[in-house]
C-alpha cells in the first residue's frame, strides 16, 4: 500500500513537472508582480531587479545571469500590451506561435469572390486619427533620479446617439446581367448603415513615467490615445521629452558639467568642498595643488546614468574659475608675492582660437 502511495505522488509530481515545462517560465512571478499589474509596476519591479541581478554586479554568477536574462524575456513580454494579451491566454508557448485567435478558414480561402458577392475580410485599409505630439517639461533631477507624471486628457469618445450614418465606405465592382451570356461590370460606391454617433470629451488620467537617463527629445507614447476617427481607429499619442535648463549642471550626452569658483588663495593652496547632486546625495573635491583658471577635474560615475542600463553612469567633469581679489596692494606686499611666486615677469601674445595649431 505504501508503495503505491509514493508511486502515485512520483507520478503526480512528474505530472507537474512536464504542466510547467509545456506552460513555460511565470513572468509574473519572475517580475514579483501581480497578474492585473499595471505598467508603471511593471517597470518598477524590472528597474529594481534589473540593478540587483546586472551581470556587472554579479560577475562569474551564472544562476544571477540566468535570472536577468529572465528578467528581460518577462519584462519584455508584459510591458508590451499585444504580447502580454497573447500571453495571459496560451502561455509563453503561445508567444512563439502568435495568436491562434481567429477563423482558419478566412486565412485560407482569402477574400475570393464571384462576380462581386465579395469576402468578409477584405483587406481594406483602415483609417486612422491623426496622431498628437505635446511637449513635456522634464527637469534634470527627474531625468536622473525618475518620476512618474500624471497628465489629465480631455479624449473625444464616441457615443451612441440617435439615426444611423453611412459608414465603412469602398468602390466595389459590381456585375449586372444583361442578357444571357452578357455580363456589365461596373464600379459603384457601397457603404454600410451603422448607428450614428457623437463624439463627447471625457476626462482621462495618463501617467507617463520619466525613466532615469531619458534624453532630450525622446518620446512616451500612449497608444491609440491621439485623435479619433469616427469610423477607424484613433491615431497616437506622444509626449516629447524636453530636458530644462538646469542651474548648476549642463548634460551633454550621460556626462554632466558645471563649474565651481574659488578664491586665489583656495587656488594657491589647495581646498576641499562638497558638490550637492542631482538626488542630493555630496559629490567631494580635493584639491592639494595649484588650480589654474580653467583647470578641469573629471569624476567618474557622477554623471548621468545610462538610458539602456542604469547601472552605467556618465563622468562629471569640473571647471574651475578663480575670483581673483579686489583693491590694490602696497609695495611692500608686491615684493613678498614676487619672492613667494618665484616667476619672471612673462607676457605671450597668441591666438587663443587656434593656439594648438601654433603649438
Amino acid at each position: 500500500m505504501a508503495s503505491l502511495v509514493a508511486w502515485n505522488l512520483l507520478t503526480f509530481n512528474l505530472f507537474l513537472i512536464i504542466l510547467q515545462v509545456l506552460a513555460g517560465r511565470d513572468f509574473y512571478k519572475i517580475l514579483g508582480v501581480s497578474k492585473n499589474a499595471k505598467l508603471n509596476q511593471i517597470k518598477k519591479a524590472y528597474r529594481t531587479l534589473a540593478k540587483e541581478l546586472h551581470p556587472d554586479k554579479n560577475p562569474g554568477d551564472e544562476d544571477a545571469n540566468k535570472r536577468f536574462q529572465d528578467l528581460g524575456a518577462a519584462y519584455e513580454v508584459l510591458s508590451d500590451a499585444e504580447k502580454r494579451k497573447i500571453y495571459d491566454k496560451h502561455g509563453e508557448e503561445g508567444l512563439s506561435k502568435g495568436d491562434v485567435g481567429g477563423d482558419p478558414f478566412s486565412s485560407f480561402f482569402g477574400d475570393f469572390s464571384f462576380f462581386g458577392g465579395g469576402g468578409g475580410n477584405r483587406d481594406r485599409e483602415i483609417p486612422r486619427g491623426g496622431d498628437i505630439v505635446m511637449d513635456l517639461d522634464v527637469t534634470l533631477e527627474e531625468l536622473y533620479s525618475g518620476n512618474f507624471v500624471e497628465v489629465v486628457r480631455y479624449k473625444p469618445v464616441a457615443k451612441p446617439a440617435k439615426g444611423t450614418r453611412k459608414c465603412n465606405c469602398r468602390t466595389e465592382m459590381v456585375t449586372q446581367q444583361l442578357g444571357p451570356g452578357r455580363f456589365q461590370m461596373t464600379q459603384q460606391q457601397v457603404c454600410d448603415d451603422c448607428p450614428n454617433v457623437k463624439m463627447v470629451p471625457e476626462e482621462k488620467l495618463l501617467e507617463i513615467e520619466i525613466e532615469p537617463g531619458m534624453r532630450d527629445g525622446q518620446e512616451y507614447p500612449f497608444v491609440a490615445e491621439g485623435e479619433p476617427h469616427i469610423d477607424g481607429e484613433p491615431g497616437d499619442l506622444r509626449f516629447k521629452i524636453k530636458q530644462q535648463k538646469h542651474r548648476r549642471f549642463e548634460r551633454k550626452g550621460d556626462d554632466l558639467y558645471t563649474n565651481v569658483t574659488i578664491s586665489l588663495k583656495d587656488a594657491l593652496v589647495g581646498f576641499e568642498m562638497d558638490i550637492q547632486h542631482l538626488d542630493g546625495h555630496m559629490v567631494h573635491v580635493v584639491r592639494d595643488k595649484i588650480t589654474w583658471p580653467g583647470a578641469r577635474m573629471r569624476k567618474p560615475g557622477e554623471g548621468m546614468p545610462n538610458y539602456e542600463n542604469n547601472n552605467v553612469k556618465g563622468q562629471l567633469f569640473i571647471t574651475f574659475d578663480i575670483d581673483f581679489p579686489k583693491g590694490t596692494l602696497t609695495e611692500e606686499e608686491k615684493e613678498a608675492l614676487i619672492k613667494i611666486l618665484k616667476q619672471d615677469s612673462k607676457q605671450v601674445v597668441y591666438n587663443g582660437l587656434q593656439a594648438s595649431m601654433f603649438a
